[in-house]
C-alpha cells in the first residue's frame, strides 16, 4: 500500500488490518449467497435421480467398475514408462551438442506439445487399415501405452531437461576431473538429482496421465478392456441414466486426490530442502 493510500484510508477510519478484514468478510458473504442461492433455487430430487441413484450405483461396482479401475491403472502406468523413458532420451537430445540431435528432439517435443491428444489415439486407431500386416505388442495395452506415452515423453521431455540444467555444473565438471567419463558422469551424478528436483512436475504429468487414459475408447477397444470412461459411458447407455458415468468421475477422483497431495507434499519438501 502506498503512502496515500495509507491516508485515505486514515480518513476513512480504517486500518490496513480492518480493511482486509472487511474484504474476506465480504467475500464470504458471496459465497454463502451462492451456496445458499444454490441449495434453494436447484431441483435436488431430478438431480439426485439423473446422477446419484444407488441401484446404479451398486450395478457399476457389480458389473465391472472394479476392473475397469485397474486397467485405468495399468494404462497410466504403462504410459508413464514409456513417457519418462522417452523424455528422458528426448531431453538428453534437446540438450547435446550434436546439432541434428537437438533439431530433432525440438522438432518431437514442439509437434507432439502442439497436437491434442485424441488426434494421436486417432491416427493410432488408423494405423491397422495402413499397415495390414501392422502388429502391436501386447494390444491393447501396446496401443494404449505407446499413444499416451508419446504424448506424455514430449512434455515430460521438457520438465526433465529443466531438471538437467538445474544440477550445478560444478558437480560434473568435479566428477569429469576425476576421469569419470560424460556418459558415466550424467548416469550417476547429474540425471538421479534431476530427477529428485523434478518429481513434483512428474507428479503432475502423471495425474494428466489418468485422465488421458479416458481417451482409450477412441481406439475402438472391447468392452474387456474398457477404462473407466469407456465403461461408465457403456453402462449409462445401457441403464439411460448417469450415475454410472459420475460413479467412474468419483473413482478418477480416488486416483488423482491422492497424487494431488502427493505433488503438494514434495513440493513443500523441495522449498525445505532450498
Amino acid at each position: 500500500m502506498t503512502v496515500t493510500d495509507a491516508v485515505v484510508e486514515k480518513r476513512r477510519g480504517l486500518s490496513p488490518r480492518q480493511r482486509a478484514q472487511r474484504s474476506r468478510g465480504i467475500q464470504y458473504a458471496v459465497l454463502v449467497v451462492i451456496v445458499v442461492v444454490a441449495a434453494f433455487t436447484a431441483n435436488w430430487g431430478q438431480i439426485a435421480g439423473v446422477f446419484f441413484k444407488p441401484e446404479f450405483v451398486k450395478s457399476a461396482f457389480t458389473t465391472g467398475l472394479p476392473e475397469a479401475f485397474l486397467k485405468t491403472l495399468e494404462y497410466t502406468a504403462g504410459a508413464f514408462v514409456i513417457g519418462l523413458l522417452g523424455g528422458t532420451l528426448l531431453a538428453l537430445m534437446r540438450l547435446s551438442r550434436v546439432a541434428p540431435y537437438r533439431w530433432l528432439a525440438t522438432a518431437y517435443i514442439e509437434f507432439f506439445r502442439g497436437l491434442p491428444a485424441i488426434v494421436v489415439f486417432v491416427a493410432f486407431s488408423l494405423l491397422p487399415l495402413a499397415f495390414a500386416n501392422l502388429v502391436i505388442p501386447l494390444d491393447p495395452y501396446g496401443t494404449v501405452w505407446l499413444a499416451l506415452g508419446i504424448v506424455a515423453a514430449a512434455y515430460m521431455a521438457e520438465v526433465i531437461r529443466a531438471g538437467i540444467q538445474a544440477v550445478p555444473k560444478g558437480q560434473v565438471e568435479a566428477a569429469r576431473s576425476l576421469g569419470m567419463p560424460a556418459g558415466v558422469a550424467t548416469r550417476k551424478i547429474v540425471l538421479p538429482q534431476a530427477f529428485r528436483i523434478v518429481l513434483p512436475p512428474l507428479a503432475n504429468d502423471l495425474i494428466l496421465l489418468v485422465k488421458d487414459s479416458s481417451l482409450v475408447f477412441i481406439i475402438g477397444t472391447s468392452a474387456a478392456a474398457y477404462e473407466l470412461t469407456g465403461f461408465g459411458r457403456d453402462l449409462a447407455n445401457t441403464e439411460s441414466n448417469l450415475t454410472p458415468l459420475v460413479t467412474a468421475g468419483f473413482c478418477y477422483l480416488v486416483i488423482t486426490l491422492p497424487l494431488g497431495l502427493l505433488v503438494r507434499w514434495l513440493e513443500a519438501k523441495a522449498a525445505r530442502a532450498h
